[in-house]
């Protein structure tokens, strides 16, 4: 209407107006408006054009045309200035606009999953509703956070992620919940394993599936950020160092580690899975706090395939080895690729054995020797005693003893007859039977080439043996699968009152057996070898840190040594 009285009456706005010095018609009409007009109905309209918002915010359908003209008219009054619009409507309209998520906010969570409120937008006021409820909405009972990654449910975890990096604190809390169910499917992990039989292996195969899984979740949906690795790696540090059914982590990685590595092992890989496997084992070990107990159980285990041939790939020991090292540096692996360097001179060393035995072939009669010489200082210690060898096998150690002799002047040689093993044939009335056997064994086997029956002090005496080896060799010689001797009285039970004599008559569909020890169980050897060496290292690095220090206070020197030990174990 000013629009078109300005229109209309434009000669006399021109001249009249303007000479007599009085108002513009426009002006005059715009501040009749509103006084007249506006003033009564401002509030009336901001209500009503903010109930059409709230109802085309709600799907329905409205005048938009309508809608912008009116807010024309807040910015015409205003004459050149937003501060109508801004009193009058903008601040009626913000605040509705606040009622109106409020309202919505509420009836999300009662009624909508969590996904379904990611997707309904990411307006400043919705997410200043949402992080006052963020606690409500991450631990909804059908459609939080854990429910959203124990159903594996990507889509909206990644959403979910989006929602909260824009809120302050709000991926804090997101990777709080993922790092507390981290740890509840570890301990149930745990749990399971405990309760079932024979499945350490299992329990450290499950856990590297566990962090595949939930490295996939930080990777894809939480954009690799660094809250998440960091809850991911405090939750597996947490159940990680728990025992697993009587054995702690260290021992069960080792025990993993073998099967995987050794002849026969149960986990059947091909070259590029035990390679990628390995790299896993090793992201597993920096999790563990005792790693010096994995180095002692791998070493033992590693010292056995070697010495046994029971190593399926010496590619697959040397990396490994070198993978160890490129996370905990060389003094982890030191001994270890000591141990591989010592079997590989030892196989040159025994072609020039037997390049010297060419000539005096009757030095050893009937007895093909192969020695390994290893390093004292890289090979776990093994028990051994001066047991009475028989005639033939001590002809072959003189032998090896002159020839080693003449090539290496100012060494000893310590024999460790324990980890020994020997091929030896028995005659029986039904057929010859090769037998496998430890050199113990052997020698035992042998004195009954010269006698018929024996008693168990007799054994003993002319062997030189503890009657704790005695009683294990006599036992799985005569009461085990294999009866290669005849005991009476005839039950499962060594004792000195025993007779033995050879089981001629014994037989197998096999030409050639293994017969094994019983087995001893070495844990408690290896801890003892573990303590003593970190009572080492604790000293070693006392040495280190004054040196350099010269002159510092017993807490400064305690906090330098536990963060240098911590490395390798715990210190309490």
């Amino acid at each position: 209407m000013v629009r078109w009285l300005s229109r209309f009456f434009h000669y006399l706005d021109r001249y009249y107006v303007s000479r007599k010095l009085l108002l513009p018609l426009r002006e005059l009409g715009m501040s009749c408006f509103h006084d007249l007009v506006f003033s009564e109905l401002k509030a009336t309209l901001a209500a009503i054009v903010i109930d059409m918002v709230d109802h085309e915010r709600d799907g329905q359908l409205i005048d938009r045309a309508l809608v912008k003209d009116v807010l024309d008219i807040y910015v015409e009054i205003g004459r050149g200035s937003m501060g109508v619009y801004e009193h009058d409507f903008e601040e009626a309209f913000c605040k509705g606009t606040a009622d109106y998520y409020s309202k919505k906010a509420q009836t999300w969570m009662l009624e909508d999953s969590c996904a379904e409120i990611h997707v309904q937008g990411f307006h400043d006021t919705l997410l200043e509703l949402i992080s006052k409820r963020a606690e409500q909405i991450l631990n909804k009972e059908n459609s939080g956070c854990r429910v959203l990654l124990l159903d594996r449910k990507t889509e909206d975890l990644s959403r979910m992620y989006r929602l909260f990096s824009k809120m302050d604190g709000g991926l804090s809390q997101v990777s709080q919940i993922f790092k507390e169910h981290v740890n509840e499917e570890g301990m149930s992990l745990i749990k399971h394993v405990t309760d079932a039989a024979n499945s350490r292996k299992d329990f450290v195969r499950k856990a590297i599936e566990l962090h595949d899984k939930h490295l996939t979740y930080i990777t894809n949906c939480f954009q690799n950020q660094t809250a998440f690795h960091k809850a991911l790696k405090e939750a597996f540090e947490l159940f990680c160092n728990k025992d697993v059914a009587g054995c702690s982590s260290a021992e069960s990685l080792a025990a993993f580690c073998d099967n995987i590595l050794r002849k026969g092992g149960s986990e059947k890989l091909s070259d590029e899975a035990v390679e990628e496997t390995l790299d896993k084992v090793v992201n597993i070990l920096t999790y563990i706090s005792d790693k010096d107990i994995f180095v002692e159980f791998h070493r033992k285990k590693l010292g056995k395939r070697l010495l046994f041939d029971r190593s399926a790939n010496n590619e697959h020991e040397l990396s490994l080895l070198s993978k160890l090292k490129q996370y905990f540096g060389g003094q982890f692996t030191s001994k270890m690729e000591g141990m591989l360097t010592d079997m590989a001179t030892a196989r040159e060393r025994q072609t020039k054995f037997e390049a010297y035995m060419d000539p005096w072939p009757e030095s050893c009669p009937r007895v093909d020797l192969s020695v390994t010489v290893l390093t004292t200082g890289y090979w776990p210690s093994y028990k051994t005693f001066n047991i009475n060898l028989p005639t033939e096998m001590i002809k072959c150690v003189e032998v090896y003893k002159k020839y080693y002799n003449e090539n290496q002047k100012h060494r000893k040689l310590n024999w460790i007859y324990s980890m020994g093993s020997c091929n030896i044939i028995a005659k029986f009335e039904a057929r010859p039977i090769e037998l496998i056997v430890t050199t113990y064994q052997a020698a035992l086997l042998l004195l009954f080439n010269e006698t018929d029956r024996l008693s168990y002090s007799d054994i003993v005496t002319q062997l030189n043996l503890p009657d704790d080896d005695a009683v294990r060799l006599l036992h799985s010689l005569s009461c085990a699968k294999y009866k290669i001797l005849d005991k009476e009285p005839s039950n499962r039970t060594i004792s000195p009152s025993d007779m033995f004599q050879f089981n001629d008559k014994f037989t197998d569909k096999m030409r050639r057996i293994k017969v094994p020890l019983p087995p001893t169980d070495e844990k408690k050897k290896v801890i003892e070898d573990v303590n003593k060496d970190r009572r080492f290292s604790i000293d070693a690095s006392i040495v280190r840190i004054m040196k350099s220090r010269k002159v510092m206070s017993h807490q400064q020197l305690v906090t330098e040594c536990v963060e240098q030990l911590s490395r390798m174990f715990k210190v309490l």
